[in-house]
């Protein structure tokens, strides 16, 4: 039986999606700012923990609050499941103080509606991830 941890799946998004204020840009696989972005990401989940979660996401709320703060989102172009929650694009909010964070979950039939994963990152913060995405 091949375990998978949550921080594996993310070598197969197709796009990622940087949220600064409502305003979106996308990088493609391959492109230096979406390398940058993966390591950094790599970096950040290294020596996490993935937690039980007890939040839901309602997709109106999340939504809304992407229109501010600084939000990535890793698009994989196709259905995918993990721990047996589908999903096709994963969504957080990078907080330079954040110790832990939600990650949301969208599929097109459902949007971003539903239970969440949760990555505590053990004694370190987000802030090194969240300079990367300010200085792209």
């Amino acid at each position: 039986m091949i375990v998978m941890e949550i921080k594996d799946i993310f070598t197969e998004t197709e796009k990622i999606n940087i949220y600064k204020d409502g305003n979106a840009t996308t990088y493609i696989a391959g492109d230096k700012p979406y390398e940058e972005i993966l390591t950094g990401w790599n970096s950040l989940l290294d020596g996490s923990h993935e937690m039980p979660a007890y939040g839901v996401s309602l997709d109106k709320e999340t939504v809304k609050a992407m229109k501010n703060g600084l939000w990535v989102e890793f698009d994989f172009g196709k259905l995918t499941e993990y721990n047996g929650m589908p999903f096709e694009k994963l969504l957080v909010e990078v907080d330079k103080e954040f110790y832990g964070f939600n990650i949301i979950r969208y599929t097109s039939e459902r949007g971003y509606d539903g239970r969440c994963f949760y990555i505590d990152l053990v004694n370190k913060n987000m802030s090194d991830f969240y300079n990367i995405l300010m200085d792209i």
